[in-house]
């Protein structure tokens, strides 16, 4: 494995991404890049195991390059998920809060007089004109 760079790993511990986590591949990039990326395996393929990311990189020409690339985009991908998730759960909280307040009185009248309006009109059309 790889050792990434110290602005890298303070983001892992902040993401609480456990090296060992990671799973690395590589295969034959394609592209642009000559007889190198005919021969030499500089294709990054990372696996984060836990969620099931997975993210290649094949921009540059050295390995190096594209496991920096790779780990970058990987934990951009795992962070987004995560704010994601926060996301949800606040507004479930705020969905349950709102579900439980009760409806202020200008609110409930006016959707009473709309059930009433409603009613009318539904009443008006059983009725039989007995003089027609």
């Amino acid at each position: 494995m790889f050792k990434p760079s110290p602005e890298q790993h303070a983001r892992m511990r902040a993401l609480q991404v456990d090296p060992g986590e990671l799973e690395e591949t590589f295969v034959r990039s394609s592209g642009k890049g000559g007889q190198n990326v005919n021969k030499v395996s500089t294709c990054v393929q990372l696996t984060h195991r836990p969620t099931g990311f997975m993210v290649k990189s094949m921009r540059h020409r050295t390995q190096a390059r594209n496991r920096q690339e790779a780990l970058e985009r990987l934990l951009e991908k795992i962070d987004a998920h995560r704010r994601w998730q926060r996301r949800e759960k606040r507004q479930a909280r705020e969905k349950l809060k709102r579900k439980s307040r009760p409806r202020p009185a200008g609110v409930k009248r006016k959707i009473l007089a709309e059930k009433r309006k409603h009613s009318e009109k539904k009443n008006l059309r059983g009725r039989v004109d007995p003089d027609s």
